[in-house]
C-alpha cells in the first residue's frame, strides 16, 4: 500500500523504517505499522527509509599492467540496516556517490597490478576486494553491502580485434599442424599400398611365368611321348614357330593402328628360338652353379 503520514499519524509499510524526531532531534525509529505523533510536543516523522535491496551499476575505466584500457561494469547490491537506519539517514547526504567513489578507488588501485588476461581470470578477486572495502566503510553509516558482481570487462575495441586475430591465428596454426600430420599419414599409407601392390604384382608375374614354363615342359613331354623320334629341341622349335605366328596374327587383328616392323622368315624364327633356348640353358646353368 505504501507509506502515508500526516502531522498526527503515519503508516510505515513492511519494507521501510521511519525516523521520528522531537524538536529537530532524533528520538526513535518507527517500525512498520501505524504510529501517532504529538506535534504539540515537537514530535513528528522526519523521514522514511526503505530497507529493500538496492542495486547500483558503476562503470569504471582504468588501465591494466600491460597498458590496455578497459571498462569494468560493476553491480553493487546494498541495503540499509534496519537497526542503524538513523546513521544512514543523518550521516550520508548521497550514499550512491559515496559507494561509487570507493568502488573507483579500489578498482583503480588493484587492476593496474594485473595484466588483461589476469583480470579476466581473477575478476572474482577484484569483486571480493571491493566488497571488503565497502563493508568496512559503509557499515559505519548503517549500510550493508550484500553482493558485488563484476558484470563485464570491456577492453578497447582495437584490443578486442587484436585478441580475436591472435586467437584465429593460433587456431589456423593448430589446424595446419593437424592437416600436415594427416597428409603425412596419407602419404605413408599410399607408399605402403604401392609397395604392397608392386610386391603382389611381382608375385603374380613370377607365378605366371612359372605356369608358362610348366605348361611348355608338359607339352614337350607329351609330344615327345606321342610322336616317336621327335626330340625335345624339335618340339621346342615347333612350339616357338606356332607362338610366333599367333603373335603376328594378334598384331594384325589389333584395333590400334600401330605399325610394328619385325624381321620375318624361317631363318629369323630359328634365330628367335635359338635365343630363347640359350637363355633358358644359361638360366639353368646359373641355378646349378648357385
Amino acid at each position: 500500500m505504501g507509506n502515508s503520514f500526516c502531522m498526527l499519524c503515519g503508516c510505515i509499510d513492511q519494507a521501510s523504517v521511519g525516523i521520528v524526531e522531537r524538536w529537530g532531534r532524533f528520538e526513535k525509529l518507527a517500525e512498520p505499522g501505524l504510529h501517532f505523533f504529538n506535534p504539540c510536543a515537537g514530535q513528528w516523522l522526519a523521514g522514511i527509509l526503505s530497507t529493500r535491496i538496492n542495486s547500483l551499476d558503476v562503470r569504471i575505466e582504468t588501465k591494466t599492467k600491460d597498458n590496455v584500457f578497459v571498462q569494468l561494469l560493476c553491480s553493487i547490491q546494498y541495503r540499509i540496516v534496519r537497526a542503524n537506519a538513523d546513521d544512514a539517514f543523518y550521516e550520508l547526504q548521497n550514499p550512491k556517490e559515496q559507494i561509487q567513489a570507493y568502488v573507483f578507488d579500489v578498482v583503480r588501485a588493484l587492476v593496474p597490478r594485473m595484466t588483461l588476461d589476469e583480470l579476466f581470470e581473477q575478476k572474482g578477486e577484484v569483486a571480493k576486494a571491493v566488497l571488503e572495502e565497502l563493508e568496512k566503510v559503509m557499515g559505519a553509516y548503517g549500510y550493508s553491502i550484500e553482493h558485488i558482481l563484476m558484470v563485464d570487462i570491456i577492453p578497447d575495441p582495437a584490443v578486442r580485434k587484436a585478441m580475436n586475430e591472435i586467437n584465429a591465428a593460433q587456431r589456423l596454426q593448430l589446424a595446419s599442424v593437424y592437416k600436415g600430420e594427416a597428409e603425412k599419414i596419407l602419404q605413408v599409407k599410399r607408399a605402403e599400398a604401392e609397395a604392397e601392390a608392386k610386391y603382389l604384382g611381382g608375385v603374380g608375374v613370377a607365378r605366371q611365368r612359372q605356369a608358362i614354363t610348366d605348361g611348355l615342359r608338359e607339352n614337350i613331354l607329351n609330344f615327345s611321348h606321342k610322336v616317336e623320334g621327335a626330340s625335345a629341341k624339335e618340339v621346342m622349335d615347333l612350339i616357338m614357330i606356332t607362338q610366333y605366328f599367333d603373335t603376328i596374327k594378334d598384331l594384325g587383328n589389333s584395333s590400334n593402328n600401330t605399325t610394328v616392323f619385325l624381321p620375318h622368315g624361317p631363318g629369323h624364327v630359328r634365330d628367335i628360338s635359338d635365343q630363347i633356348r640359350n637363355g633358358l640353358m644359361e638360366a639353368s646353368a646359373a641355378q646349378v652353379e648357385g
